[in-house]
């Protein structure tokens, strides 16, 4: 693990710092680090979290970068990175904040599609469109069936069935009077 942030550095990255292939943790996010990141780092191949965030590094992302199998934590923000984010590879998995403030960036998972890409118009609308988890859909369906089904098994008993009514009613009130009764026990108790 390396954590060198909010240290003021300057300059480039050193390119020798990619050649740790067995690292698992870089943070050098808050200093002043300029240049391009470079294609080396995909050579860190057990990288598990890496946050190059608040520099002013520039460029594009290196492709490279999608060699780093084991990485579960990316900040890019708040440099100058340019270009299409590489696709196709793990890098497209982090959300958008991973690469907020880098105004040029485009491509997912930005919202910004970058030059001589298709517009995606399709939106799933309605709960039988949504292709990618058909069984959220289902899942709400069944939800307000079951809703709807226990709420009318219940009240539609007591609404019709006057003997029931009485019954259930008689019921709450014991219960009621059993609380109330063992409320007084305790404070009494307690005293």
């Amino acid at each position: 693990m390396i954590d060198l942030s909010s240290n003021n550095l300057s300059g480039s990255i050193p390119v020798e710092i990619f050649s740790l292939s067995g690292l698992q943790s870089l943070n050098l996010s808050h200093n002043h680090l300029m240049g391009m990141i470079s294609v080396e780092i995909g050579g860190m191949e057990y990288l598990e979290s890496l946050d190059l965030s608040r520099n002013n590094l520039s460029g594009e992302i290196p492709q490279t970068m999608a060699n780093l199998t084991f990485l579960g934590d990316l900040n890019l923000s708040y440099n100058l990175l340019s270009g299409r984010i590489p696709s196709g590879t793990q890098i497209q998995t982090f959300g958008p904040l991973s690469f907020f403030g880098n105004v040029e960036l485009c491509g997912a998972p930005l919202s910004k599609n970058c030059l001589g890409d298709e517009e995606e118009t399709q939106q799933p609308t309605g709960v039988g469109e949504n292709r990618e988890y058909p069984e959220i859909a289902w899942f709400y369906v069944g939800m307000g069936l079951g809703f709807f089904v226990g709420l009318w098994g219940v009240c539609g008993c007591l609404f019709f069935n006057k003997a029931w009514r009485h019954a259930y009613f008689q019921f709450l009130d014991d219960i009621k009077d059993l609380t109330c009764v063992a409320i007084a026990i305790k404070i009494k108790w307690l005293h």
